[in-house]
């Protein structure tokens, strides 16, 4: 019989008996914790046919496959974030047994404990702004004397331009936002525009920021935003949180050397 490797979700101090019950892990294995040295690690059993590396290597490029696995992941971080900070581990993280979990809390455990304070009292929120900076339709007219074909590629270029400088001008004022955030975050990191394409948004995306942000100053965080939109009225923003620290706190290991 083959022995089920150990998914790990999220590293903290000790234990918390209120997860919920019915919590189920990835493919609906049951989450426990393992615990060394005051650090538990969040993990489930799962099926090296499924999470074995070359079993991995396959699933990883079926989109409804990884699409539910990381679902459930977050899941998981996300009810252990509710009750206790955590830290959480990269997806598909997964070792052979739980005593090279265990030796892994043992071994990292300074770095563990040093990720952990950083975010213990602290959260994560996601701001996005949007722009729209289309520009209108080429006109009808020609000007007096240009051949009609000459006239309308002319026009194409003057609202690609348009268009272009509209849009540099909206990457600067959400620059201009995004300062005004980190000056209440006690970490904070821009990420890449999401594709248009998979997140179904109309515009621009010109900002999408994520902020880690003391517990106390959430209401100012929030506040400031409120401000901040008053300020753009042509940005349309949004607020996504409250999140585990997955921005500032995600641990990835090395596979092959942990497992």
């Amino acid at each position: 019989m083959v022995e089920p490797l150990t998914y790990v979700y999220a590293i903290a101090r000790g234990q918390d008996a209120n997860l919920p019950s019915e919590l189920e892990g990835i493919a609906g294995s049951t989450v426990r914790w393992v615990e060394v040295a005051g650090l538990s690690a969040l993990v489930s059993d799962v099926a090296e046919d499924e999470f074995g590396e070359p079993a991995l290597r396959r699933n990883l490029e079926d989109l409804d496959w990884l699409g539910k696995a990381v679902r459930d992941h977050n899941r998981v971080v996300e009810a252990a974030a509710s009750v206790r900070p955590v830290a959480p581990m990269g997806f598909a993280t997964v070792y052979y047994s739980d005593r090279r979990v265990r030796e892994c809390l043992a071994d990292r455990a300074d770095r563990f404990e040093t990720v952990l304070d950083r975010v213990t009292g602290r959260t994560e929120w996601g701001v996005k702004a949007y722009a729209d900076i289309s520009a209108g339709q080429p006109g009808s007219s020609e000007p007096r004397g240009e051949r009609p074909g000459a006239a309308y590629l002319q026009r194409l270029r003057r609202r690609e331009e348009s268009r272009e400088q509209a849009k540099e001008e909206a990457l600067h004022h959400a620059a201009e936002v995004h300062a005004s955030l980190v000056e209440l975050a006690e970490e904070s990191t821009a990420h890449p525009p999401q594709s248009r394409e998979l997140a179904g948004y109309d515009g621009v995306m010109v900002l999408n920021g994520a902020y880690l942000v003391d517990d106390t100053r959430e209401g100012s965080f929030k506040e400031k935003l409120r401000e901040l939109a008053h300020g753009h009225p042509k940005f349309r923003f949004e607020l996504t949180g409250p999140w585990p620290p997955y921005s500032f706190a995600t641990i990835l290991e090395d596979e092959r050397e942990q497992r």
